[in-house]
């Protein structure tokens, strides 16, 4: 089993471009995994992991629901905003400026085959990087992500996660508001989920925070929770 796993930081890139990236990194771990079956040999396959800041662009999940978007294409192009419906599970979300976007492109199969188990880790990575800032991240009963306050008329959600495996290789995964501008979530029902609000670090401490160092948090914690033998840059 390969526990290291490859370090990518993409900056700000366009959400088709990373789109088509991860699915490229996903198919040649697949094709490995093909490859060792058919051939009865045992290649290591990779893992990586993606960081990623988007300009604005909404996304809609495969289960998603269109009317869950209330902007039109003449006001999206306003906004400078894009639309893409993917590939991931989840319905629609935002991805923009001041938001950790952390796209996980593993081999479960060099960690465990257990999707639930997948997610619940990917929530507590981040729960932990937020309670070093003293927010109190939790999980809210079949939904996906975490959040703030949620058995309260409160509840606000601070980090979205989708994602999608093929033959245990994970992509896409989650989006953590940072220094979000929450204005754009206004525009649509976050995760079709009505009535509750969205927040960002920067909203909830009242100050502007060092994403560099929201990162590294979240590496350490991710490493220790996954089992991670080492980031490779």
């Amino acid at each position: 089993m390969n526990r290291n796993i490859l370090l990518k930081d993409l900056k700000v890139k366009d959400y088709k471009e990373t789109w088509d990236y991860q699915s490229k990194l996903l198919q040649e771990i697949v094709d490995v995994k093909i490859e060792n079956r058919r051939k009865n040999i045992s290649k290591i396959t990779d893992n990586y992991f993606l960081f990623v800041e988007h300009p604005h662009v909404y996304t809609l999940g495969k289960s998603g629901d269109l009317s869950n978007l209330l902007l039109s294409e003449k006001q999206m192009a306003e906004k400078g905003a894009t639309f893409y419906k993917i590939n991931r599970g989840g319905d629609i979300t935002y991805h923009g400026p001041g938001q950790i976007v952390g796209y996980p492109i593993l081999d479960l199969e060099n960690f465990f085959t257990d999707i639930h188990k997948y997610l619940r880790l990917l929530e507590e990575s981040i729960i932990l990087t937020i309670a070093e800032y003293g927010l109190k991240g939790e999980r809210s009963e079949g939904e996906t992500g975490v959040w703030l306050d949620v058995d309260t008329p409160f509840a606000r959600k601070i980090c979205a996660m989708g994602i999608r495996s093929s033959r245990w290789v994970t992509m896409h995964g989650f989006a953590l508001n940072v220094n979000t501008n929450l204005g754009y979530f206004d525009n649509i029902i976050p995760c079709g989920i009505r009535g509750k609000a969205v927040a960002s670090m920067e909203a909830e401490l009242g100050k502007k925070l060092d994403q560099e160092e929201v990162k590294l948090k979240i590496l350490k914690h991710f490493k220790n929770l996954f089992e991670v033998d080492a980031f490779l840059n």
